[in-house]
This record gives structure tokens, C-alpha cells and sequence, in this order.
């Protein structure tokens, strides 16, 4: 794969309704063959019920965001959404489908405590991901 405007697409198992997914590890190791040092990471989910996000990988900190998510945005009210889903296009629809992330020495650049998460709100499903990647 080229290392300047390199993209790959892959795809994430979910196994419940609503989790986090961490994809740090799986996206370095992507990068690493890449052979990308110095650059950026575009990375989509292609779907409109899951969604990016970069946070920290407490276990606690994800139970808090995924009920307080499901506070603000209950399952149970009647969306005009027919399909019965309409609070996990909602939640989506706030977190956002992408993340721009920087790369440096071959590794995505986070925080001490940051990690990348694929957040899904409709599982379990196969979620498909793409990752665009530009050397500096």
C-alpha cells in the first residue's frame, strides 16, 4: 500500500446493543503497515447508528457515557424513525461518524488516557470502517 493517500477498509464484529469498541491497537497496526511515520488518520464508520470517539478506556467512564447517553436519548419514546431504531441514529447523529487523528512515529497521537473508540448503538452487527491515511 502506498504510504501517501493510503486507505484501508475493515470491519468490526459488535457483540451487544450499545458498547464501546476500542480500535486503538487495530488502527496503529494499520498504520504500522502502512509504513506511515509522520502524517494524518481520517477513520469513517459507514454506517448511521455507531460512531467514532476518542476518551479514556475506564471501564467505569464508558458504563457512565453509555447510561448517560441512554438518559438523554431513551429507546422507548415513539420516533418518527419507522424502523424502531430512531434513538440510535439519534446518539450517532451526536457523536459523529468520523475522527481526524495525527500520527506520529508510526502510531496514532493520544493523550496519556485518550484511546479510539468504534461506539455502537444498534448490535450486535458488522460494522465496516474506513481509514484514509496522508503522510507529512
Amino acid at each position: 500500500m502506498a504510504a501517501d493517500g493510503a486507505w484501508r477498509e475493515f470491519s468490526i464484529r459488535t457483540r451487544q446493543r450499545s458498547e464501546l469498541v476500542e480500535l486503538t491497537d487495530q488502527v496503529n497496526h494499520l498504520l504500522a503497515d502502512a509504513g506511515i511515520r509522520q502524517g494524518v488518520c481520517q477513520l469513517s464508520v459507514l454506517h448511521t447508528t455507531a460512531a467514532l470517539l476518542v476518551n479514556e478506556a475506564e471501564p467505569g467512564l464508558i458504563e457512565d457515557l453509555l447510561r448517560t447517553l441512554d438518559r438523554l436519548i431513551p429507546a422507548d419514546p415513539a420516533y418518527a424513525h419507522p424502523d424502531g431504531n430512531g434513538h440510535a441514529h439519534m446518539k450517532a447523529a451526536l457523536l459523529g461518524s468520523s475522527k481526524t487523528l495525527s500520527i506520529r512515529d508510526g502510531r496514532l497521537l493520544l493523550g496519556t488516557w485518550q484511546s479510539l473508540f468504534l461506539v455502537e448503538f444498534d448490535g450486535p452487527r458488522e460494522r465496516q470502517l474506513v481509514l484514509q491515511l496522508l503522510s507529512a
